[in-house]
């Protein structure tokens, strides 16, 4: 089992930039599906981005393509999340999650399969 731990959200204005950091203990999350996901009041949670199983590609929302860029640090067993350009829809609960469904070259944007939620992170776009 694996605790998921996000942070650095926060109030920003329209235009403006956040990275949120998803602190994953134990080993490595390279034995795990790493995604991030977003939910505002009434909302469904919806997927953001994640990488594919094992790493090597990344996977974005049409939402956020070109805006979001999802990255890690090994060594620190943490993912990041940047954002720029932000919009006031980009506001919500923003959550990392891990699925233990291991299958390398894949990736998940249902949020079914992730085993894994952190708390959340609050981020809030004002205009």
């Amino acid at each position: 089992q694996v605790q998921l731990v996000e942070s650095g959200g926060g109030l920003v204005q329209a235009g403006g930039s956040l990275r949120l950091s998803c602190a994953a203990s134990g080993r490595t999350f390279d034995n795990y599906c790493m995604g991030w996901f977003r939910q505002a009041p009434g909302k469904e949670r919806e997927f953001v981005a994640a990488f594919t199983c094992g790493g090597g590609r990344s996977y974005y929302a049409d939402s956020v393509k070109g805006r979001f860029t999802i990255s890690r640090e090994n060594a620190k067993n943490t993912v990041y999340l940047q954002m720029n350009s932000l919009k006031p829809e980009d506001t919500g609960l923003y959550y990392c999650a891990a699925a233990s469904s291991y299958n390398s070259g894949s990736y998940y944007v249902g949020p079914e399969r992730y085993d894994y939620w952190g708390r959340g992170t609050q981020v809030t776009v004002s205009s």
